[in-house]
């Protein structure tokens, strides 16, 4: 491949990934890799991750991919989003739309169960604690009603 030529998408994970990133940065586009995942997604593949991802080489790519797949073999248990999967107990890293589906079935249980925070999901409220009085507000209302007299 010649030098200046560019790949401007690259597919891992059935995502397409901005070429003109380095790898590190353009790892993040796939849902559930941040950027310390990502950091050690290049590790684990052995590929500078200050690196133009589109001017790899297909062997480079692939071990990326590679590595990705094998991310929740090859790191500790607290390195992975679901430490704890509820049905199963096992340690699971999801990707992508697996992500996705994962987190609406939990939203989904919480509100069957009726707990608070389902409560919350379901109401659209704030759901982690914050205060509601005087900040979060939507609506088209604007400022402090005032009594008339």
């Amino acid at each position: 491949m010649d030098e200046e030529e560019i790949k401007y998408f690259v597919r891992i994970r059935n995502t397409d990934l901005d070429g003109t990133k380095s790898v590190h940065i353009a790892l993040t586009g796939i849902k559930g890799i941040g950027p310390h995942t990502s950091r050690t997604i290049t590790a684990l593949a052995g590929v500078d991750p200050r690196a133009v991802l589109g001017k790899l080489d297909d062997g480079s790519v692939e071990r990326i991919a590679e590595a990705v797949e094998t991310y929740i073999e090859q790191v500790p248990v607290w390195m992975v989003n679901r430490p704890k999967d509820i049905y199963t107990g096992e340690a699971r890293h999801l990707l992508g739309t697996d992500l996705t589906m994962a987190n609406d079935d939990d939203v989904n249980r919480m509100r069957k169960m009726r707990s608070y925070r389902g409560i919350r999901h379901e109401t659209g409220q704030k759901v982690r604690g914050q205060r509601t009085k005087s900040s979060g507000r939507t609506g088209t209302t604007v400022g402090v009603s005032r009594k008339r007299g």
